[in-house]
């Protein structure tokens, strides 16, 4: 659908949606949480958030738009970015990263604290901590991950960790024995993540926007998978240049398939397929010539 039509109301929908509205949207969606959507986003963002007006009972767009900017500390806000996130992940997603990890864990043979960035429902900080498990051979291992994501809802549903049984079928029978308990009676069909497994994860919301992480590290690995995509390149080498002095200097970086963070930061290094380390131009970006070492700076007085 063109920005042309967007702009004369459409009879079929049932709120009208204009060309103004969306880029309202996409203006305020960027400026929250960093998000550039794409001209093609339009009949997404209107399913998306036709769900919010019906919810809150507003009449139109430009009431719940004007709602929001109107009153920053809105708690629809939380709701609005929620709406607009999307949540694609399952257990081991881009499996080569895991051995690597587990390598990395049995080489250092010390505690390990681990970061994933955006964790979705929870299936990678699981397989993170799988492996972990795994390498140091105990379901208690010197392990702990900080699992955060933009999204309070999927948050909700990671800390809960219980999945239907599909999205685990995947998954060795080993592992399901030994990590997963299978759920009986009113919970047939669903499957939980150990306990001991869940007391690895610290869950807690967070923009990779905001001015201010509640993470401090050093960290010796740190998942930012498959999230860049949907940042424009000054603001993917504003995060990287705060991702580095977080983390340990022999640390990793793990990215997804399809992002290539060697055109945004000299701050990096490629170890292996979409795995970095830090290079020795620590934390300097190319697409934000002279954003890094403030950034860094303010990080260090954080830590």
């Amino acid at each position: 659908m063109t920005a042309t039509k967007l702009n004369r109301p459409d009879s079929s929908k049932e709120f009208e949606f204009t060309s103004r509205d969306f880029e309202r949207v996409r203006t305020l969606i960027y400026r929250n949480a960093g998000i550039a959507l794409s001209e093609s986003k339009q009949e997404m963002v209107y399913s998306r958030l036709a769900r919010r007006l019906r919810a809150t009972g507003i009449q139109s767009f430009q009431q719940y738009l004007d709602e929001l900017e109107s009153r920053p500390d809105h708690a629809e806000w939380e709701a609005f970015t929620n709406a607009l996130t999307t949540n694609l992940t399952s257990f081991f997603r881009e499996a080569h990263h895991f051995p690597l990890l587990a390598d990395h864990a049995m080489r250092k043979r010390e505690p390990m604290s681990v970061w994933c960035s955006a964790s979705s429902t929870g299936e990678e900080p699981y397989s993170i901590a799988i492996t972990l498990c795994e390498a140091f051979g105990s379901l208690t291992p010197p392990v702990q991950i900080v699992a955060t994501d933009i999204d309070t809802n999927v948050l909700a549903t990671a800390a809960n960790g219980v999945y239907p049984l599909e999205r685990v079928e995947k998954l060795s029978p080993e592992r399901m024995k030994r990590f997963f308990l299978r759920g009986k009676g009113r919970q047939e069909g669903m499957v939980r993540v150990r306990q001991e497994l869940r007391q690895l994860i610290t869950f807690q919301q967070l923009n990779l926007l905001a001015d201010k992480w509640p993470v401090t590290g050093p960290f010796d690995a740190i998942f930012c998978r498959n999230v860049m995509i949907y940042f424009d390149k000054p603001t993917q080498g504003k995060i990287l240049s705060r991702f580095a002095p977080l983390m340990k200097p022999d640390a990793l970086l793990f990215a997804g398939h399809s992002e290539n963070f060697l055109y945004v930061s000299d701050a990096f290094k490629l170890r292996g397929k979409t795995v970095y380390e830090l290079s020795s131009h620590r934390g300097s970006t190319s697409a934000t010539p002279g954003v890094a070492g403030a950034t860094r700076n303010a990080m260090r007085s954080m830590i």
